[in-house]
């Protein structure tokens, strides 16, 4: 393949995410063959120029570039493990979602059959791929990442974290635990807000203008994180536990669940337990990591 010929890719797994991979690559001008297990979800990427392969093996076999976009980690093994020695020597991109020691292993297997492999973490939607918010992390073959990475950015900002296939794994699961944990703040809010007749929709822009605005304390929260002073003398967690107690006080009075807020109350409360409550709120994340001491 020459600097100005674009790579033959192949993406194996149709679903939403896989979908829009392909039209993105399409799009982009790539030779682009796709395969599913399950029939059908390949007819508008062929109306748009992608191939149809009858099956993986024929699947990997012309392509520069293999991406998988596929339901789990088995899924990665009982797809790909019947074509290795179609991909030896190739270049093989795991999209798919898997925990970080999943990722290492699979990396030790396309190590151990001659595939060169990387990594990936998708921080966007399907429908974000290809434009401007997207962004997806890598980690492992570096080889792989800047011969790619013109291909790469068609769906995304790229941005590789090194040789460790696991860290790019890491990342996306670390940013997605904040992710949800926003998002089901929001549903808590609006289930609290419900109960005095407040629409969601009239809820929304308020929320979100908070939390934009609560997000621009993370730096300054890392910093203390990473001294591992905790010491806080004007908002330490026996300042924070009774406006805590009230919210969850509130919730029940809304009749709200406490599945949100009920878990954070137990933080708090077992950080005040432990003789803390002189420390900031940032101490819960040694709590999380397990150190108590």
């Amino acid at each position: 393949m020459t600097a100005n010929e674009q790579a033959a890719v192949t993406v194996l797994g149709l679903g939403p995410m896989g979908r829009a991979i392909a039209a993105a690559l399409v799009k982009g001008g790539n030779p682009t063959t796709v395969w599913n297990r399950t029939p059908g979800k390949d007819t508008e990427l062929v109306a748009q120029g992608a191939v149809r392969a009858a099956d993986p093996a024929a699947a990997v076999a012309t392509a520069d570039l293999v991406v998988a976009v596929l339901g789990d980690h088995a899924s990665v093994y009982a797809v790909l493990d019947p074509v290795a020695d179609g991909l030896r020597g190739k270049a093989l991109i795991d999209l798919t979602s898997t925990t970080p020691e999943e990722s290492r292993e699979f990396g030790r297997w396309a190590a151990d059959r001659g595939i060169d492999f990387l990594d990936g973490g998708i921080m966007a939607v399907p429908p974000m791929i290809g434009g401007p918010g997207a962004s997806i992390l890598y980690s492992g073959s570096e080889q792989v990442f800047e011969r790619f990475r013109r291909d790469l950015e068609k769906l995304g900002a790229a941005e590789y974290f090194g040789a460790d296939p696991g860290t790019a794994a890491l990342y996306d699961f670390a940013l997605l635990a904040g992710m949800y944990a926003m998002f089901t703040g929001f549903f808590h809010g609006a289930a609290m807000v419900r109960s005095a007749g407040v629409t969601a929709t009239s809820f929304a822009p308020r929320a979100a203008a908070y939390v934009t605005a609560m997000a621009g304390l993370l730096p300054a929260y890392a910093e203390v994180i990473d001294s591992g002073d905790y010491t806080d003398e004007v908002q330490p967690a026996r300042f924070h536990k009774p406006a805590f107690d009230a919210i969850v006080r509130a919730s029940r009075d809304a009749g709200v669940a406490l599945d949100i807020v009920g878990p954070i109350k137990n933080l708090i409360d077992r950080q005040i337990a432990d003789g803390r409550a002189g420390e900031g709120l940032e101490r819960i994340t040694e709590e999380l990591a397990g150190n108590r001491e």
